[in-house]
């Protein structure tokens, strides 16, 4: 494919498989007494989006990290498998560009720079090469005050369905997960190449601070990271659910 001109950016914005845990399985039961969320999603339109989930950073590129030196990319990893089983047993095709701890450059490609360049061309490939998708890539932030947390949704206006899709995720976490988290969803431009160059509907989830010391040891449980997949879950299930 042609290659795009992009900035590759550093920083809070760059830093950004189990069956259903008695917590998913609950809180799904849960809402569906209370008519707002579907016991199956069998009931939807026959012609489902296909999920595309990228597990942001991978391989050399570990992302952010916390205080104890735990890399990002080994949880947005841990996340995404976990949302893809969820998708899964609910009749989604679900397409993902890492499932292991990976670069998915071209092969050849020698220098951090290149290599990163060319990862990054090849998940938009993936991202691109299906109409009917829906994109979603996995994060974790870091700031350099201690003190911020919480999941914030960042999203382009190159799809307009892209903005709606982000405030039902960053609805759900602050339903199910993060009551406290006042976070507004945010506009991105060219900074954050996926979202910008994306065809599809597509969102940035930063799903927590690893700079925050008690964020950080959340994300670094089994627990917290299915939970974290689960409201991931039910924030694409609400905006599919919109679109019937």
């Amino acid at each position: 494919m042609r290659k795009t001109h992009r900035k590759i950016v550093s920083g809070a914005l760059l830093c950004g498989c189990a069956l259903f845990t008695l917590y998913g399985a609950s809180r799904i039961a849960e809402r569906a007494e209370k008519g707002a969320l579907p016991a199956s999603l069998t009931d939807l339109d026959n012609e489902k989006p296909i999920i595309v989930l990228d597990a942001g950073h991978g391989g050399i590129d570990g992302g952010c990290t916390s205080a104890e030196g735990v890399p990002e990319k080994g949880i947005n990893l841990d996340i995404l498998l976990r949302l893809r089983d969820l998708l899964e047993i609910n009749g989604y095709e679900v397409k993902v560009t890492r499932d292991t701890d990976r670069s998915i450059h071209d092969e050849g490609i020698v220098g951090i720079a290149e290599q990163k360049s060319s990862d990054m061309d090849n998940r938009l490939a993936i991202f691109n090469e299906t109409d009917n998708a829906l994109c979603l890539s996995i994060h974790q932030n870091q700031f350099t005050d201690a003190k911020y947390s919480g999941a914030q949704m960042f999203y382009s206006n190159s799809n307009k369905n892209s903005e709606a899709l982000a405030r039902a995720l960053q609805s759900r976490f602050r339903e199910l997960l993060q009551p406290d988290n006042n976070r507004e969803i945010k506009l991105c431009g060219k900074e954050l190449f996926l979202c910008y160059y994306s065809e599809n509907p597509t969102v940035m989830a930063e799903c927590g601070f690893l700079s925050n010391p008690e964020e950080a040891a959340m994300l670094c449980t089994e627990d917290y990271r299915e939970k974290v997949a689960f409201t991931l879950y039910t924030g694409i299930s609400d905006f599919v659910n919109r679109k019937k």
